[in-house]
């Protein structure tokens, strides 16, 4: 798993409000990078895969767009190009159990506020699978906006793309960088500290910018605020502030050396 971390907010956020989680150490990649990419007969095994290990979930929750829209707009063509009527009707029976998670709290449960807490200011990109593929609209602005100490500070360009798309990046790395530079440009005219979103691979490609340009600019799955809890965070902050004046000290012996060259 490349953001463990992702999962486990959203493990501490169900799991808060009164959900029973479950998560399957057999379940794999969803094959979306592998549809994409033109290994479309390969990834007809994820599918099955898939299929197999939740077929019996009340809801499958999953923090990504992308994830989400791969199921429900290849899944079935995939079952039916490969002429397989028993896979096309587990896939349909299984669709209006897939959920994105900012719209499993808004719709599913019919909730916009989650009990989170997160004293930071803030701006939300709307990836594109989310905005145009499963039309999440304001959902997760909503709940954001109900997050305590939140501060939430609109994006200008919400709307356009990152510029990641996966391997388009890197099949077309200077239109993607292109794309990048006016994201983070309007990313780092919000001054926010924290840039979230509801896909990974938004932030991954978001974030690489702002790190290599030394910004101090963080990014944070919308899970990963919305799990926020008061007493965790304010332990946070102390270790945070631990961590630079650590950071700041140094060894006086080579301060005084840097200091001489």
């Amino acid at each position: 798993m490349l953001f463990p971390d992702t999962g486990k907010a959203v493990v501490r956020l169900l799991e808060r409000l009164g959900h029973t989680v479950d998560f399957p150490q057999a379940q794999t990649c969803c094959g979306q990078m592998h549809y994409n990419t033109g290994y479309q007969h390969e990834a007809l095994p994820m599918v099955k895969k898939f299929v197999e290990i939740f077929a019996d979930a009340e809801a499958v929750v999953i923090p990504s767009s992308s994830c989400v829209a791969m199921i429900r707009d290849h899944y079935a063509k995939m079952a039916e190009a490969a002429d397989d009527a028993n896979l096309l009707n587990k896939v349909q029976a299984l669709l209006p159990r897939v959920w994105e998670l900012s719209e499993f709290l808004t719709k599913k449960l019919q909730l916009t506020d989650v009990g989170a807490y997160y004293p930071h200011r803030v701006t939300y990109h709307a990836s594109c699978h989310g905005l145009r593929n499963l039309h999440l609209g304001d959902g997760p602005i909503e709940l954001l906006k109900n997050v305590r100490g939140i501060e939430l500070v609109p994006l200008e360009g919400l709307e356009q793309c990152c510029g990641f798309g996966g391997t388009f990046a890197v099949k077309n790395a200077d239109t993607s960088s292109a794309m990048l530079a006016d994201k983070v440009r309007s990313v780092l005219n919000t001054r926010a500290e924290v840039c979230t979103a509801c896909d990974n691979s938004c932030l991954m490609h978001i974030w690489g910018s702002l790190h290599r340009q030394r910004t101090g600019v963080r990014t944070a799955h919308l899970a990963e605020i919305l799990a926020g809890e008061e007493e965790a965070e304010q332990s946070r902050e102390k270790s945070r502030a631990v961590s630079a004046r650590s950071s700041n000290s140094g060894p006086a012996r080579s301060g005084s050396i840097e200091e001489k060259l």
